[in-house]
Parts: structure tokens; sequence; C-alpha cells
């Protein structure tokens, strides 16, 4: 019966950010209402080490501030805690702590968080902060801790991961399955991976190997309902998307009437867009590649982390942080 499929969950990409500022209590209280199964938001740590739920390692694209979030205080008069969203309904920028506090509510302990770790971050100073916060609440292990997925970009991250927050389940971030594949396969039970990545040739493959192995898969950014229907043809097990709304309507759709709402969505996108052609997935992952290995260091320099549990993969401090933002 197509009420038995099993259909990809539903986790809102920075909230449910296509309805409410992203990142924000709002957009991430909408996303629970609309009966997202998970959340996703970014973290990056203030100078007084405050943990803020935020993408961009730079406050100018969506604040009224301006500058680096690691040079700037979160409390004082001059702090974050002030700053607005440009976007409507404007909203103040969550802690860590409050955001925490909004997945213990009662009505919100069946909600997963998917926390995307920026590559801008010191790991240890990172994962210590959050540890801290998580620890603080009542019954963590059993309440909180099973809820929270780490998503990792680079592997300087996974030994840090591994020993301060060990309870955590841990996720692999990208657009290239040759880093994933190389460097977070055996320490990774979640794989979440560009959708025009999985709809390639590789990504077919890859999928493949997932289920075999009994690894996860999650698909990002995906808001169109042709890309969403793509996903169930592909047997995701998650998609990331700024509509919540569009896609729990359409999931509602397949399971009243699976065939004839799959039926009504052709394949033909994806040879009509050229970013589901090679070459300018190749363009991407470049760039990606480019943007980790000058921010978080050469990724072979820690190819040992998932043979070796107890070594240092630290690596330091990583450089500050870039002005632009890169997407995901």
């Amino acid at each position: 019966m197509s009420s038995e499929r099993k259909l990809p969950e539903c986790w809102g990409h920075r909230g449910a950010s296509a309805a409410f500022p992203e990142n924000t209590l709002a957009s991430f209280e909408r996303a629970f209402r609309d009966g997202a199964e998970g959340i996703e938001s970014d973290v990056h740590v203030s100078l007084d080490d405050v943990v803020i739920m935020f993408h961009d390692p730079t406050l100018d694209r969506t604040t009224n501030g301006h500058g680096n979030i690691r040079d700037q205080n979160w409390y004082g008069p001059d702090g974050m805690e002030h700053l607005w969203t440009t976007k409507e309904p404007k909203q103040h920028i969550p802690t860590f702590v409050e955001t925490v506090d909004l997945l213990m509510k009662p009505e919100n302990r069946h909600i997963t968080f998917n926390v995307d770790v920026k590559v801008f971050n010191d790991p240890t100073r990172l994962f210590t902060l959050m540890h801290k916060t998580i620890s603080a609440q009542p019954d963590w292990q059993t309440a909180l801790a099973p809820r929270i997925v780490l998503g990792l970009w680079h592997p300087r991250f996974l030994q840090p991961a591994k020993t301060i927050l060990p309870y955590c389940k841990r996720s692999f971030i990208g657009r290239s399955i040759w880093i994933g594949r190389k460097y977070f396969w055996d320490s990774c039970e979640v794989f979440s991976i560009n959708f025009a990545t999985l709809a390639g040739w590789e990504g077919q493959s890859f999928r493949e190997e997932c289920k075999k192995a009994g690894k996860k898969i999650m698909a990002w950014t995906v808001n169109d309902p042709n890309e969403m229907i793509e996903c169930v043809r592909m047997g995701v097990d998650v998609i990331l998307t700024d509509k919540t709304k569009t896609w729990l309507d359409l999931r509602e759709k397949l399971r009243t009437d699976y065939e004839n709402t799959m039926a009504q969505y052709s394949r033909t996108f994806l040879w009509t867009n050229p970013q589901y052609y090679m070459p300018m997935r190749k363009s991407w992952e470049r760039l990606l590649l480019a943007m980790l290995t000058t921010y978080g260091g050469p990724l072979e320099q820690y190819e040992a982390v998932n043979q070796s549990q107890g070594s240092d993969a630290t690596g330091g401090p990583p450089p500050s942080a870039p002005s632009a933002s890169v997407k995901a």
C-alpha cells in the first residue's frame, strides 16, 4: 500500500527559511509547525565564546551588522545580541543555547537537529562549547544527544568530534563523493550531498554503496517539486529544504495516491539545466575544495583519522574567516 511506502523525511534547511529569516527561532518554529522531522542550522563562535546559529562567517548579508563574527562580542552595548535580520519579519540572531532550549520543549522532543559545522571554526573550541550547553540539559544523554547530527565538511573536524562529542551522530556534507568516500566513510553514518551530485551517475553508484552499507543519504538544498520527486525516485532518506511546507504537502499527496502523483512529474529537467551536467558539477567541486583547503588545511594530512582513533587531528586554529560566504 502507498501509505506504507517509505518517503524521505523533511528537514528545514536553516529552518523554514523560505517563510522566515534563515537560522532564526521563528524559522525553526515554522518548520516545526509545518510538520518537519528535523532542522538544519549552521554554527559560528563569537569573540566572547558564544555559539550562534548563523550561516556566513560575516554578518553583512543577512543582518544590520558588519564584519567577521569571530572578531565580535555577543554581549555588550555593541554586541551581536542587539542585531536584527534585514529580511522581514525582523528577528534576532539565536544562540546555540536558545536553540537547544527550543528543542527541549516537550512538543519538540521528536525533532532532529542537524548542526552544520563550517570549516572556519576551531573544532576543539566549538565542540567544547557545544558540549557544555548540551550536557547542561536534564536527561541530555537520552533526551537530546541522540537527536543531534554533526555535519562536517573537512576531515580536520573528525577527531575532535569523536573525542569531545562522541555521543553525536556524524554526517559528511559536501558536493564531492570522492572526499566523502575517502575521508569520511568509516566515521560517518550519514552523507549529506548536494542534489545535483546525487542526480549524476556518480551519485547513483554512491547511493547504492550507502544502501548496502546501511548509511543514510540526505539531499540538499531541494526546493523544486521536480527535484523532490526525483529524491523519492533516488530513495534518499532526508530532503533538506527551505520550503518545508512544499515538500510536506507533496509527501502527503504521495501517501494518498503515489502512482498518479509520481506520474505528474517527468525527469526532463535533468537534461535542460546546465547545473546537472558534469562540467558545472565539477566546477562547484573545485571551488569548494579550494575553500576547504584554504581555511581548513590540506585534506591529505587528516587521511589517518579514520584509522587512528587516538591521533591528534585538530591541526591548530584555522586561518581568519573570509569576507565572502560559501553557500550550502
